[in-house]
């Protein structure tokens, strides 16, 4: 007998307690009274993406836009973990945002500043934000859509900014592989991602276009221990002309 949605959601939220050992993070505890299937999806992403490491990437203060941020589980955790940081998510699916919208309400009870908006595909906000930060998304555009995403973001840097991108790579092979069959299933399946592309470039190509918007790119593969291939690339706008 096939299992029914919510029995499908029930145990993948069991199989991430059990990832993260039976406790709940502070930002997963903003989610408890959302329904089953939204708790079982963002305790599954935090079990299974590393965003305490892609959080480290972020500065500890300033404005940060989080482009795509979904049911907001990763804004909320950075606006959690630092009190310094004024988080801005956009996402283009209404059913999301208005579960990261109830998330942001409670957060702000615990002194966190973050909101959440509706946006079109491709829009960034007007900055200038210290950080802007993608998070797997990229591959839900195809090449070009990509390339002008980054290039818009990279406008609206601050000096001193930086545009934090954690993506999968397309090695090692076992790994791409298994995470193309598991998006698949998540966007043209089971519709839970928004999107009609499924484009994984190589994290250098993505970094060469950050280069060419003058940003300096650093490389990060953050794949042990998961079984998804994923790799952070790292823009920072330089403060002056020839400056660190």
């Amino acid at each position: 007998m096939t299992p029914r949605p919510k029995d499908r959601a029930a145990d993948a939220l069991r199989k991430a307690q059990d990832r993260l050992g039976g406790g709940v993070p502070d930002v997963l505890s903003l989610y408890g009274s959302a329904p089953l299937a939204v708790r079982a999806h963002v305790w599954t992403r935090w079990a299974t993406c590393p965003f305490a490491r892609v959080a480290a990437a972020v500065p500890r203060s300033g404005r940060v836009l989080e482009i795509g941020c979904g049911y907001g589980v990763f804004s909320c955790h950075l606006a959690l973990s630092s009190a310094e940081r004024q988080v801005l998510g956009v996402d283009v699916d209404v059913r999301k945002i208005v579960h990261a919208q109830r998330a942001a309400k409670r957060a702000a009870a615990r002194g966190a500043t973050c909101e959440f908006h509706l946006a079109p595909p491709g829009d960034v906000p007007e900055g200038p934000w210290d950080a802007v930060v993608i998070v797997d998304v990229l591959y839900l555009l195809d090449g070009d859509e990509q390339a002008g995403l980054l290039h818009g973001c990279a406008e609206q840097l601050s000096l001193g900014g930086v545009l934090v991108v954690k993506e999968m790579a397309t090695s090692p092979g076992w790994k791409a592989r298994w995470n193309t069959v598991q998006e698949t299933m998540s966007v043209k399946v089971l519709n839970i991602t928004a999107g009609d592309e499924l484009t994984f470039l190589q994290p250098a190509v993505l970094g060469g276009w950050m280069r060419e918007d003058g940003l300096v790119v650093t490389h990060q593969p953050l794949d042990h221990g998961y079984p998804h291939p994923h790799h952070l690339v790292v823009g920072a706008r330089r403060r002056s002309v020839g400056g660190p």
